[in-house]
């Protein structure tokens, strides 16, 4: 999100503002950092005894072991996280939420902060932002206090003991079906009503989408090994049909729905930007558009919010911040819209991806590893992602389903305050298999590309920056993977020039990172070690056979054409000067301080059209889409993506 950033790498969370220092709401921002229990050691656990522990807790609550099983499934894919909280203070297998142990307060600052709009012709407006504490939590962020009364144990017991915590989830079950009135019944189908009040969600479309995923787990089944070494599994019943007529008992709400863009397989509520004026001549929190009809729609921007749900709600309603298109909310999946896809939400920080992209923010935050993300929420967005895709044929691929942190700076000096979110931790190799378009190898094992695959439990690159005191980060999981200068992890960091700073090992400094899903053209190899072109430079990356950090691919690149020692790479796509209309400011096409040298080579995203969309009044009477004949190149040219001018290259075919 664009607006809850720290301004510096030895600061957690580097998600810049685009106004002065603002003090976000304390009790609304549920930072989880505190209340995490040390890993079971291997010791004191066997592998399957949570798999027991569900058998146990089935048979002392009357719910059906499955129905435990897909609704932790659902939560946490039955993993323990260590006893850390997730975002929204959920701990263990059923993700029991205990919000009052991961309250902080927090400010968040923003000197040389990202400018969301990204249009030097309008630049953003810099409000200062103050949102008030809430008194109260929501009953969905404190469901482990509840099962400790009705299970008798102590709170510490439900977020240290998973044991304790399943026993918790089922004892929350038992009570929500008695709420109903329905029977304590041994079959699945019967408990859809309880499955869909566990979900904590105050209306009925989203407790009921919640409810049809857990049923969808059922149907399917599951089966796998949990970061601390559990193996669970849960037989399929395809035939299984719920008794959804029981949702008609729970009394819940529903949503303010009208004129919302999303699938039907997930819940989504209006909760809409708005569009105002103000002042003398300024306007916000986005601009109005045609698209795709005037400007196609190529790229979708994954962030994540670096606030809690309600402080998000009132920042999107403010006309003086920015925008974006959708939130995701981390304990159900309920998404919320703010800003149609045919209008240009202020989001990425660079006025050419905005004019060409839809924003979704998640209920998450950067430089905290063990705030882990629920799966009803990967799902959820994947489910919206897939639909956006397919409604704007936008390709399911990493050049296409961006983060934030690879959306380029537009020019040379915005390059230092651009975001770098959804940062190591988001999960692209799970949430790309959701998406339905796995990362896997297309080519012989010498190919000319190789796709970036690390294990993402297994991959654990150590960072820094996490906390003020300048601990190292908690180790933890990571879709990317570092680049040094040499085939030798004692070598000088890959170094990033439109930084102006040295690397280092910092959550936030992207000079020498590689993400999961990202492609790049093999440049050398050495032993257990792969070369690639990244920046201008060779980088390495450790790549041993017993662990791969990447897998062969067979793609389109582009080389600097015949002649040219090297060619410029460029932050936005922008027309050539004789393009312009009387009456829309001629932009400027300036270089970034990139080049690519003749004989590398760079994998290609997509061909995109030199446009600018001129939108700098309230009223779109002027408002232009600007059409040029130059064609640019989106490639993968470091951690962020760039773009090249056709004429400056040619395309090679990789078939591996």
């Amino acid at each position: 999100m664009r607006g809850s950033a720290t301004d510096s790498p030895s600061t957690p969370g580097d998600r810049h503002l685009r106004r002065a220092a603002v003090p976000l709401a304390s009790a609304a921002l549920l930072l989880p950092l505190l209340g995490a229990a040390p890993a079971q050691s291997a010791g004191d656990s066997s592998a399957g005894r949570l798999q027991h522990a569900f058998a146990t807790a089935s048979a002392e609550y009357h719910v059906p072991q499955s129905v435990l099983l897909a609704v932790s499934y659902l939560q946490s894919r039955w993993d323990w996280h260590a006893g850390a909280p997730s975002v929204t203070g959920g701990y263990g297998p059923m993700h029991l939420t205990d919000a009052r142990t991961a309250i902080a307060t927090t400010e968040h600052y923003a000197e040389g902060a990202e400018d969301a709009r990204g249009d030097s012709e309008r630049s953003a407006l810099h409000p200062d932002i103050k949102v008030s504490a809430e008194s109260a939590l929501p009953a969905r962020l404190k469901t482990l206090p509840k099962a400790a009364e009705l299970t008798g144990l102590t709170d510490r017991q439900l977020r240290t003991d998973p044991e304790a915590n399943v026993a918790g989830g089922a004892a929350l079950l038992a009570a929500a079906q008695k709420q109903l009135g329905e029977p304590l019944s041994s079959d699945p189908a019967a408990w859809y009503g309880a499955v869909a009040r566990f979900s904590g969600a105050d209306d009925k479309a989203t407790a009921a989408a919640y409810a049809d995923d857990v049923y969808d787990v059922l149907r399917t089944g599951e089966e796998r090994v949990t970061d601390d070494g559990q193996q669970v599994a849960l037989a399929a019943e395809p035939g299984l049909a719920a008794d959804t007529a029981q949702l008609q008992k729970a009394g819940l709400g529903s949503l303010p729905t009208d004129g919302v863009e999303c699938p039907r397989s997930v819940s989504c509520e209006a909760v809409w930007a708005p569009y105002a004026e103000f002042g003398d001549g300024d306007y916000g929190n986005h601009d109005l558009g045609d698209r795709p009809v005037s400007q196609a729609i190529k790229y979708i921007v994954i962030h994540d919010t670096e606030g809690a749900w309600d402080g998000v709600m009132n920042l999107i309603q403010d006309p003086t911040y920015v925008s974006w298109n959708y939130t995701i909310r981390s304990t159900d999946g309920l998404i919320a819209q703010h800003v149609k896809a045919k209008d240009v939400a202020w989001h990425a920080g660079n006025w050419d991806v905005n004019a060409r992209s839809v924003g979704i923010e998640h209920e998450g935050f950067l430089a905290n590893p063990d705030a882990w993300y629920t799966e009803a929420m990967y799902r959820s967005s994947a489910r919206l992602v897939r639909y956006l895709a397919a409604e704007y044929d936008i390709p399911l691929d990493r050049q296409h389903i961006l983060g934030h942190d690879n959306v380029p700076g537009p020019t040379a000096s915005t390059i230092p305050g651009m975001h770098t979110d959804p940062g190591p931790y988001w999960d692209w190799r799970h949430y790309f298999q959701l998406l339905g378009h796995p990362f896997r190898r297309t080519a012989g094992p010498q190919g000319g590309l190789v796709t970036i695959l690390p294990d993402y439990a297994a991959n654990q690159p150590a960072y820094t920056g996490c906390t003020t005191a300048g601990e190292p980060c908690a180790a933890h999981g990571s879709s990317e993977v570092r680049l040094y200068s040499d085939h030798d992890v004692n070598a000088p960091l890959i170094k990033d020039v439109g930084l102006k700073k040295d690397p280092t090992e910092d959550v936030n400094d992207l000079s020498s990172r590689v993400s999961t899903g990202q492609q790049y053209a093999v440049a050398d190899r050495w032993g257990d070690w792969t070369a690639i072109w990244y920046l201008g430079q060779k980088a390495w990356f450790q790549d041993p056979r017993s662990a791969p950090a990447a897998v062969p691919a067979k793609g389109v690149v582009i080389t600097p054409k015949d002649g040219l020692a090297s060619i410029p790479v460029y932050g936005r796509a922008y027309p050539e000067k004789e393009a312009y209309p009387a009456g829309v400011p001629a932009q400027s096409v300036v270089p970034l301080p990139y080049t690519i040298p003749a004989g590398q080579k760079y994998v290609v995203g997509d061909e995109v059209p030199g446009e600018y969309y001129y939108a700098v009044t309230f009223t779109t009477d002027s408002h232009r889409v600007v059409v040029g004949k130059d064609l640019y190149y989106e490639i993968q040219y470091g951690h962020r993506v760039g773009f090249v001018r056709a004429a400056d290259v040619t395309l090679e075919g990789s078939a591996g």
